[in-house]
C-alpha cells in the first residue's frame, strides 16, 4: 500500500486514526496493540506471506535483547557472544534476500561459471527493519535499552509511517511515546499539522518527482541501451533525477512525519535542505539524517572514529560510506557511489584540518557549486544500471559525446552558427524530446526542482513554531516573538486562507493520481 494512493488515503489512513481514536477513548490500553496490528496489515497488503517474517524477525531480536540485558552485567561475556550471534543472524538475512544473486553474478563474471541465480523477492522495508533492530541491540548491550512489553517492541519496529523507507528509527526517540497517556487522545494541532506535512510531502511526491521522472528515466534508460547522449540531453537527465530523488525521498518522510503526527509520535526529522549544502559534511548532516546518524554511531565510531589520529580517521569515514553505499544496493555502481561520497568526505576533512574554512559570500557560493556538482555525480552512478552506462553519461556531461541541439535553435544564431562546429556544436531535428528546452517542460520541470529546494524554506522551516518532529535539542521561537518579521509574516497558520490553499493543493494531487508510482527507496 502506497502513502500516494487512494486506498491509502480514503480508507486505511482514516480506519487506523477512527480506531485509535475509539480505543484511546474507550479503551486506551489496546491504542498500542491497535497500531501494531495495524501496521502489520499495512506490510500485508504489498505481500503477505512476508509477515511470517516481519513476525519472526521481531520476535527473535525481542528474545535476544532481553537476553543481552539480563546476561550485561551477571555474565558480559555472554551477553556479548548473544550480541554477536543475533547481529550476525539479522545480517545473513538481509543479506540472503539482498546480496545473494550479486554475489552469484560477481562469482559468475569473475570465475566464468553459471551458477543459477536464486528465485527471491527482496522483502519492502527489510534494510529500514533490520537496521533499526540491530541498533537495538547495540543499545541494550550498552545497558541504555530495555524494552519489557513486546507489544511496544512491535510497534516500534513496524509502525507503518516509517516501516517501508525511513527514517530509522531509534527506540529512544520513539519508545517513550507509545505510551498510554500520549496516543490516548488525538490533538487538533497535532492532527493540523500532520494534514499540512502530509499534503505538501504528497505534492512533492505526484506534481513534482513523478513529473521530473518523466525525464530522468527515458535518458537514464537510452543510456544503459547504448546511446551516447549528447551534453545537453546528460544534463537534463541527471538534474532530473538529481530533484527527482530528493522530491521523492522528501516526500515519502515528510508523509510520514504528518501521518505519525495525527497520532501524537514525533518522527525525527530526515531531510534539513540537503541541495543548501555548503560541504559534503554539510550535506550528511542534511541528506538522509537518521541513515547518517546510524552509521556514525553504529559504525564510525565503533571502528575507531577519529580517535586513532588522521590517516585512521580518513580510513574510517572511506569504510563506513562503503558500507553505507552497498546497505543502498546490491550493485558495483553502489559500491562506487559510496566510495565517491567516502573520497568526498575525506578530501572536505583534509581541507579542514590543513586549510580551515575560509569565509566570505565568496567562498560560500563556490562551496556550494562545487558540492551540488559533486553530488550530482555521485547520483549518475546511484542512478545507472551499470558502471558503463553512468561512465557514458559522465561523457556526455562532460561535453565528450558532442553537443546537439534542436534545429530550431540553427535560425536564431544566424552567423554565428557558422563557428559552432569547431567547439563540437551540430544540429538535428531528430534531438531528444528533453533537449529542447525551450520547446519542452524539461527545462522548466528542472528549473523548478532547482527553485523549489534551494529557494524556498523547507516546510519544518515554515512550520518553525511548532514542535513537528522529534530533535535532539531545540530551541523553539513562538511566532509572536518574531512579529514584523519576514518570517513571521510567512509562518504558517491555521488560518481559512491557509486552509483553501492547501484543500486546493491536496485535490490538485488527488486529480494527479492519474498513475500511482512507488517511492524509489522502496527498492533500498
Amino acid at each position: 500500500m502506497l502513502f500516494n494512493s487512494y486506498s491509502f488515503i480514503f480508507v486505511y489512513l482514516p480506519l487506523v486514526l477512527l480506531g485509535a481514536a475509539w480505543l484511546g477513548w474507550k479503551l486506551p490500553k489496546l491504542v498500542v496493540p491497535w497500531l501494531g496490528l495495524a501496521s502489520l496489515a499495512f506490510y500485508g497488503v504489498w505481500n503477505v506471506r512476508f509477515v511470517s517474517l516481519l513476525l519472526a524477525s521481531i520476535v527473535f531480536n525481542y528474545a535476544a535483547a532481553s537476553l543481552i540485558s539480563r546476561y550485561r552485567t551477571d555474565a558480559p561475556a555472554r551477553s556479548r557472544r548473544v550480541l554477536t550471534a543475533a547481529v550476525a543472524a539479522d545480517l545473513i538475512l538481509l543479506g540472503y534476500y539482498k546480496y545473494a544473486n550479486f554475489f552469484i553474478a560477481t562469482v559468475n563474471e569473475a570465475t566464468g561459471s553459471s551458477l543459477q541465480a536464486l528465485d527471491l523477492i527482496l522483502p519492502l522495508g527489510i534494510s529500514f527493519f533490520t537496521f533499526t533492530q540491530i541498533a537495538f541491540l547495540v543499545d541494550a548491550y550498552r545497558g541504555v535499552a530495555r524494552e519489557r512489553s513486546f507489544q511496544r517492541y512491535l510497534l516500534f519496529v513496524t509502525y507503518f509511517p516509517h516501516l517501508i523507507a525511513g527514517p530509522v528509527l531509534h527506540h529512544q526517540q520513539v519508545m517513550p511515546q507509545f505510551n498510554e497517556e500520549n496516543l490516548r487522545r488525538l490533538r487538533l494541532t497535532n492532527f493540523t499539522l500532520g494534514v499540512t506535512i502530509f499534503i505538501v510531502g504528497l505534492a512533492k511526491k505526484v506534481l513534482v518527482a513523478d513529473a521530473l521522472a518523466e525525464y530522468a528515466s527515458p535518458i537514464f534508460n537510452a543510456s544503459r541501451d547504448g546511446a551516447m547522449l549528447g551534453l545537453v540531453e546528460s544534463w537534463i537527465g541527471a538534474l532530473a533525477y538529481t530533484f527527482q530523488l530528493y522530491f521523492d525521498f522528501s516526500g515519502y518522510s515528510d508523509m510520514a512525519i504528518g501521518i505519525s503526527l495525527m497520532l501524537n509520535v514525533q518522527l525525527p526529522l530526515n531531510f534539513n535542505s540537503p541541495y543548501k549544502a555548503t560541504s559534503i559534511i554539510d550535506f550528511w548532516r542534511r541528506w538522509h539524517m537518521t541513515l547518517s546518524a546510524f552509521l556514525r554511531d553504529y559504525l564510525y565510531v565503533p571502528l575507531g572514529g577519529s580517535r586513532r589520529g588522521r590517516p585512521r580517521r580518513y580510513l574510517n569515514l572511506l569504510i563506513t560510506m562503503l558500507l553505507g553505499g552497498f546497505w543502498h544496493g546490491a550493485g558495483w555502481t553502489f559500491i562506487v557511489w559510496g566510495a565517491l561520497h567516502g573520497a568526498y568526505l575525506l578530501v572536505n576533512h583534509a581541507w579542514r584540518d590543513f586549510v580551515g574554512s575560509p569565509g566570505g559570500r565568496l567562498f560560500a557560493t563556490l562551496s556550494w557549486g562545487m558540492t551540488f556538482l559533486a553530488v550530482v555525480v555521485g547520483w549518475v552512478f546511484f542512478r545507472s544500471d551499470n558502471l558503463t552506462s553512468a561512465l557514458s553519461m559522465l561523457s556526455g556531461m562532460a561535453g565528450l559525446n558532442g553537443i546537439v541541439l534542436p534545429i530550431q535553435f540553427e535560425a536564431w544564431l544566424g552567423g554565428a552558427k557558422s563557428l559552432l562546429p569547431w567547439a563540437g556544436i551540430e544540429f538535428s531535428p531528430n534531438t531528444m524530446p528533453a533537449t529542447n528546452i525551450l520547446l519542452s517542460r524539461a527545462g522548466l520541470e528542472v528549473a523548478l526542482g532547482f527553485v523549489l529546494a534551494l529557494a524556498f524554506p523547507n516546510i519544518y522551516e515554515w512550520l518553525a513554531a511548532y514542535r513537528t518532529c522529534y530533535t535532539e535539542a531545540r530551541a523553539e521561537q513562538p511566532v509572536a516573538e518574531r512579529a514584523g518579521t519576514a518570517a513571521a509574516r510567512f509562518a504558517w497558520r491555521p488560518t481559512p486562507i491557509t486552509a483553501c490553499v492547501l484543500g486546493a493543493l491536496f485535490a490538485y494531487c488527488l486529480f494527479s493520481l492519474n498513475r500511482v508510482s512507488e517511492f524509489l527507496y522502496f527498492q533500498f
